[in-house]
Order: structure tokens, then C-alpha cells, then sequence
């Protein structure tokens, strides 16, 4: 823990003398814009060293590789989470509000993905907390421009927002279903079938209903035989009902976001209109150009 410590104090000083040397201006740009060829590197880069951090702690959990490699896995470790400590703390001394970007959520996933994991560099058991690194590879969507995803996400967001009542009444109906089936199968099978208990049964009737069926409880009885058919074929139709509510929410959703405030007509002043429209629905101005 004290070597943490000092090794996180030695982090700070360097991060201040980096910021001195080269400007707080300069070091923003560098590192929170991807516009310019030093800003796109240093994401690009980023992104590649949290890929291979991932990697690392991925193998690490195999017990054949942690015997053979389990020294270079500890030493990579240390020199990723110095890195991205570092990166934390450079992050927060050239942003210009450090206390706005540390509590976004970009900001928390750095940090839960830097300083914890370095300060936790002697404690066993602590490695999985890198894996929460792999949360940081959004910011993909800054550097590659794909902000127009962002906007198809609302609207995923948005139809599942309107339909939490409707799926909340869905998931409340299903859990008293399975209550009674779980109830009705330690009833009808009873501890011989392996139905110990009704949360045996009520285990099952999830698995059964679901349709996933891992087979390690199952029916003998020819009642319960028929009973588990008719919870069989109400699976694949349960199965239908979210699927069909967010479908119409997010139809409904995608329907208001083609109708949202764009350029105003400037024969009418209309300014909702259909995305990539080039003429105005209400009096047919052209919006090429339009102000």
C-alpha cells in the first residue's frame, strides 16, 4: 500500500512537470481533442493500450498461462495501470472544469479503471477491477466520428423509456407465473422428480419458459409431462410480447425523431420536417440554402 502510494505521488509530480513544460493549453489539446494529428495518436494509442490491458487480464484468468506467464502478466499489469493512472492525472490537471469531467461518466470509468487498480497493486484478487477498461473503447464513437450512432441510441433509449411501464407489468405477470408453475411442479413431481422444494420448481418454470432448458431438473410424471408442454409452448409465445412492445415504441420514437426542429423554411417558417428533406412539406420552398 505505501508503495502505491509513492508510486501514485510520483505519477502527480510527473504529471506536473509534463503540464509546466508543454502547457496546459497544449496538453488539453493533445488530450481531450481528436481533431488534430497529435490528439488522434494519443486516442488511437489510448484505445490500443486498453485492447491489450483487456487482453492481458484475460489470459491472466488461465490457469495454464498464469502458471507458464504469471510473472509477465504481474509486470504488464503494473506498467498498464502506471500508464493509465497517469493518463488520469493528466486528464484532470489540464481539463478545464477537472471536477465536472471526474464526476461524468467517462470520468468515474477512468478512474475506477486507473488509480483503484494501481492501489490495489499488492492485494490478490484485484486484477478483474482492469477489466473495467474495456468500458473506455466508447470513446471510439468521439475519435472515428461516429456521433451519428449517438442519435440512433437516443432513439433506442427513448422506446425503451416509453414502453418500462408496460414492460414493468410484463416482468410483474411473469414472475407471478412462474410462482405458480414452480408451486404446481413440487406439487405434481414432488422431491422424487427432484422437485425438492417450490424454489426448485419455480427454477425451473424460469429455465422452461425461457426456453433454455439445461435438462438438470426435468418432469417423469405424465401429468407433469403435460404440464411442462403447456409451459413449453407458453414460452415461445411470452417470448413475442416485449419484443412486440419495444418494436412499437421504438417505430413511434423513430417516427418523432425524423420530425425533429431542423432548418426553418424561409418562405413559411416551418421547422419540422422529415430528416434529409430538401423541400418544405408545408408550401413547398426549396430548403437548399434556406436560413
Amino acid at each position: 500500500m505505501t508503495t502505491s502510494l509513492l508510486l501514485l505521488a510520483g505519477l502527480l509530480g510527473a504529471a506536473l512537470v509534463l503540464r509546466r513544460q508543454l502547457g496546459r493549453a497544449r496538453l488539453q489539446q493533445v488530450i481531450f481533442e481528436s481533431d488534430t494529428p497529435a490528439g488522434r495518436s494519443f486516442d488511437l494509442a489510448l484505445l490500443a493500450a486498453i485492447v491489450l490491458s483487456v487482453l492481458v487480464v484475460g489470459l491472466e484468468t488461465d490457469a495454464g498461462l498464469h502458471r507458464q506467464f504469471g510473472t509477465q502478466f504481474r509486470v504488464l499489469e503494473v506498467l498498464f495501470s502506471v500508464l493509465f493512472s497517469f493518463e488520469y492525472l493528466l486528464r484532470l490537471l489540464c481539463s478545464p472544469q477537472p471536477l465536472r469531467y471526474a464526476r461524468s461518466f467517462l470520468g468515474i470509468v477512468d478512474f475506477l479503471s486507473s488509480i483503484p487498480t494501481l492501489a490495489a497493486l499488492g492485494a490478490t484478487g484485484s486484477q478483474p477491477l482492469a477489466v473495467i477498461r474495456i468500458v473506455r473503447l466508447l470513446r471510439v464513437f468521439r475519435i472515428l466520428k461516429l456521433g451519428n450512432y449517438l442519435q440512433e441510441a437516443q432513439t433506442l433509449r427513448n422506446a425503451l423509456i416509453a414502453s418500462r411501464r408496460k414492460i414493468l407489468v410484463f416482468l410483474l405477470t411473469m414472475v407471478t407465473l412462474v410462482v405458480i408453475i414452480g408451486a404446481l411442479m413440487y406439487v405434481i413431481e414432488g422431491p422424487a422428480s427432484g422437485f425438492t422444494s417450490i424454489p426448485v420448481g419455480i427454477y425451473w418454470a424460469v429455465v422452461t419458459i425461457t426456453t433454455v432448458g439445461y435438462g438438470d431438473v426435468a418432469p417423469i410424471t405424465p401429468l407433469g409431462r403435460i404440464t411442462a408442454s403447456v409451459v413449453m409452448l407458453l414460452g415461445y409465445s411470452i417470448i413475442a410480447v416485449p419484443t412486440g412492445m419495444i418494436t412499437a415504441e421504438l417505430s413511434q420514437a423513430s417516427r418523432s425523431a425524423a420530425a425533429l426542429p431542423s432548418k426553418p423554411c424561409g418562405r413559411c417558417g416551418q421547422s419540422h420536417h422529415a430528416r434529409g428533406a430538401r423541400f418544405c412539406h408545408q408550401c413547398g420552398q426549396s430548403l437548399i440554402g434556406a436560413s
